[in-house]
């Protein structure tokens, strides 16, 4: 059976939460991590942690096949308001830490080859250092997919939009229901299911894309 990092798994009504058991229902032997929970916690600010971190888990398991980047570090601030230190807390674990951890996936990665997912995001104006992060991402998982692909890695970044994972008041989630094309958000679950697709084989042709699947809700501005 093949095995599956999910990284930023720790609510238990995250995105990554939702991605873990539908992999293990694919067959995936799912292994999890984040900073103070998971089967692996892991603290991806610290340059040498990533590495690490799949090293111990394929060592203990054996080759990763797939490596879900769902992890996240968000403090809310703008232009004016963005400390230096605030910048680097968020590239360190939103881009610097992906970029190491899909690095060491693909030195251990198994002969038939795997797949990388990342979670982005649109935010920008009131969300800087996350957004910002976060487009470094995009790059990142967009550049893996072309140097990785004659390793067999195929590599996407997917736009989930808004997610009701616990951090919306009623407010905004019934603001967000009522913009969406089909009068709901969308759900840990609806993502699980277009991740499942992009690691199995049958998505692997699939790389090198930014992805929306949030249900069009992009697709209205």
């Amino acid at each position: 059976m093949s095995l599956a990092l999910v990284t930023g798994a720790a609510r238990a009504n995250s995105i990554a939460a939702g991605i873990a058991p539908r992999l293990a229902a694919d067959g995936w032997v799912v292994v999890t991590s984040d900073l103070e929970s998971g089967d692996y916690p892991c603290d991806l600010s610290t340059p040498t942690a990533p590495t690490s971190l799949v090293e111990t888990v394929s060592r203990e398991h054996g080759p990763i096949g797939a490596l879900v980047l769902s992890h996240a570090h968000d403090v809310e601030s703008g232009s004016l308001d963005t400390t230096a230190e605030s910048f680097d807390a968020h590239v360190a674990v939103n881009a610097r830490a992906s970029l190491l951890l899909i690095a060491a996936f693909a030195r251990q990665v198994p002969a038939d080859g795997g797949a990388v997912v990342a979670m982005t995001s649109d935010h920008t104006t009131g969300n800087l250092p996350y957004g910002a992060s976060k487009g470094a991402l995009d790059r990142i998982v967009i550049s893996a997919a072309r140097e990785l692909g004659p390793r067999g890695i195929s590599a996407n970044v997917v736009n989930p939009g808004p997610i009701d994972t616990g951090w919306m008041d009623d407010g905004l989630r019934d603001s967000l229901a009522q913009h969406h094309p089909l009068g709901r958000l969308g759900t840990p679950k609806d993502i699980a299911a277009f991740v499942s697709f992009l690691v199995s084989p049958d998505g692997r042709w699939v790389s090198g894309q930014l992805l929306h699947a949030d249900g069009a809700f992009s697709a209205q501005f």
